[in-house]
């Protein structure tokens, strides 16, 4: 189970350039796994800035890089199980062991601009399932008979074949999703979508326990890992922080500001280095800081301030 500590460059805030030369300073910097993203959910939002394409991205990160990992979300919704399967195989031929595969059921109603399948999230979540146990045979090279209600395979296979216990599955979802008990199945990795304060990191550890408790499985096999927002260094005020966290987590609107302040990895370097511990002691073995909204320089000194 790969833990550590990675880096988000998220929200196509970044223009190609700048996310190619950050993602080989976090290498240089030994961190474990830069996640990126993009996908037409977030074309409302973007203006004329580019919106690229996030599997495209990972591909292109991976290439020129030698070591870091790179991931990227994908939304069921977004794609063929049988694509989604055999696009994971190549990419664990070309980068052995390097992929990221982080799924979700997403949530921007915005898909149906472009003529995707909107549901309900239980929905999702099915489909999701769906999708998951398809591509886990795909991965064997076994071909593929599946009617379910979202996935629809008549003697699908793919090559090459996936080595044993790869990928390591990682799926988003909060503690109050339909999709909790879908992590415990399935999942070597849970990313949990939630504020990241300790209590409610530890809150949604207890439910992951009782979800993993009705499929006779060990929480402690699953990885726990959660974005946190981070601007070391200070010089940014409480009311800054609070705008960008708004600004940049906008799925957490229900969460009061004076909450804010506890969620935001934030001051000196050694200040940031004692929240992340926290988090650690909390139950997350690999907290990913979340440097989206910052600019370029700022960004480089973040990735240096709390090198591995």
């Amino acid at each position: 189970m790969r833990a550590g500590l990675g880096v988000v460059l998220a929200w196509q805030h970044y223009a190609w350039e700048t996310l190619l030369e950050l993602t080989r300073h976090a290498e240089a910097c030994h961190y474990d796994v830069v996640y990126t993203d993009g996908d037409v959910s977030m074309m409302p939002g973007r203006g004329d800035g580019d919106v690229l394409d996030g599997a495209t991205l990972t591909a292109a990160l991976l290439s020129a890089t030698t070591c870091i990992g790179v991931g990227s979300i994908r939304l069921v919704q977004h794609w063929n199980p049988a694509r989604l399967a055999q696009w994971t195989a190549t990419h664990e031929r070309l980068f052995p062991g390097r992929l990221h595969l982080l799924l979700g059921i997403g949530g921007q109603a915005t898909d149906q601009r472009f003529g995707l399948p909107w549901a309900p999230p239980a929905e999702r979540a099915t489909w999701l399932e769906e999708t998951v146990l398809a591509c886990r045979t795909l991965w064997r090279g076994e071909p593929v008979t599946q009617q379910g209600a979202w996935v629809k395979l008549d003697r699908a296979q793919i090559r090459p074949r996936m080595p044993a216990g790869r990928p390591e599955l990682e799926i988003a979802c909060g503690a109050s999703s339909p999709l909790l008990p879908v992590v415990a199945r399935h999942a070597e990795r849970w990313d949990m979508n939630l504020p990241p304060s300790p209590h409610r990191i530890r809150t949604a550890l207890r439910a992951l326990e009782d979800a993993c408790a009705e499929q006779g499985r060990d929480p402690a096999s699953i990885g726990r890992q959660v974005w946190v927002m981070t601007r070391p260094h200070g010089g940014s005020s409480s009311d800054e922080l609070r705008k960008a966290f708004r600004r940049w987590h906008p799925w957490f609107s229900w969460l009061p500001d004076q909450e804010i302040p506890e969620v935001v990895v934030a001051g000196s370097s050694s200040a940031c280095q004692e929240q992340l511990g926290k988090l650690r002691a909390a139950g997350i073995d690999r907290p990913l800081l979340d440097l989206t909204g910052l600019d370029r320089d700022a960004a480089h000194q973040a990735i240096d301030a709390l090198a591995p």
